[in-house]
């Protein structure tokens, strides 16, 4: 059974269809990868995932139960479903500690002894343990980055979803960024992500979705997507990508180092 199936979902802006008829199904452990243009809908996607948008139309089901959007199954929901934003949006004039803990104390009723023990755990993982007592203004960006991850991973999401969260980090912090990515991936972790980093998801993705227009144009494994694009409209953007320096050669370098040709 998928753990997230979507179908037919629709969402207008007033005037605006951002998302057009997209039926989607998640399966438990994989890692999807969805790309495009900016305003292709890919962002307010993640956001209906997540109960933060509405769809119009269209149902999502979750570990098999329908969606409903009432408060008590909104604040359910979102123990489950983790999302990772751009901005970081940690608590400013809170420990690098206790914005891993917080979550899990209030949401979820943890003991404090275990959830500290959580987060010096999801804290080494991200390589951030000796940050534990520091402000989040003491940190990089991507530092920052690594926090926000280790924050909703401390909710034990069985799904958690991330939106372009290198996009506002220079070249350096995103490699940061990607390692714990990747180490994610290789743990199994389910995850949908919004990304421009083409390394990333050439290399780790099990499927990739490319938007356009506010629908699902192409899908399916890497390879496939990159090398053989069915449509005119994958090919202008994968031109594109591969055009635009710095992204281009960081692309490249992934290749090199996942020994993948283009």
């Amino acid at each position: 059974m998928p753990i997230l199936a979507l179908r037919n979902i629709s969402k207008r802006f007033g005037a605006h269809r951002v998302l057009d008829d997209v039926s989607l199904a998640i399966e438990p452990g994989e890692v999807v990868a969805i790309i495009g243009r900016s305003g292709s809908g890919k962002s307010t996607l993640l956001r209906c995932i997540n109960g933060l948008e509405r769809p119009d139309s269209g149902t999502i089901e979750f570990a098999g139960e329908a969606f409903t959007p009432t408060r008590r199954r909104l604040r359910a929901l979102r123990r489950d479903i983790g999302i990772v934003f751009q901005s970081y949006n940690l608590f400013p004039h809170l420990s690098v500690e206790r914005n891993v803990t917080l979550g899990p104390t209030a949401a979820k009723g943890v003991k404090p002894d275990a959830a500290a023990a959580l987060a010096r755990k999801l804290l080494r993982m991200v390589d951030l343990e000796d940050k534990l007592a520091a402000d989040p203004g003491q940190l990089s960006g991507g530092q920052q980055q690594r926090v926000a991850i280790a924050r909703a991973l401390a909710m034990e999401p069985r799904l958690i979803l991330f939106d372009e969260i290198t996009a506002a980090l220079d070249a350096e912090l995103i490699g940061e960024v990607i390692r714990v990515l990747e180490r994610l991936a290789k743990d199994g972790m389910t995850m949908v992500l919004v990304t421009h980093e083409m390394g990333f998801a050439r290399r780790s993705a099990d499927r990739i979705l490319f938007m356009h227009q506010g629908r699902i144009w192409e899908e399916g494994p890497p390879a496939k997507l990159f090398n053989a694009p069915q449509t005119a409209e994958l090919a202008s953007f994968i031109d594109a990508v591969l055009s635009v320096d710095p992204t281009a050669r960081r692309l490249d370098r992934f290749h090199a180092d996942a020994g993948i040709a283009l």
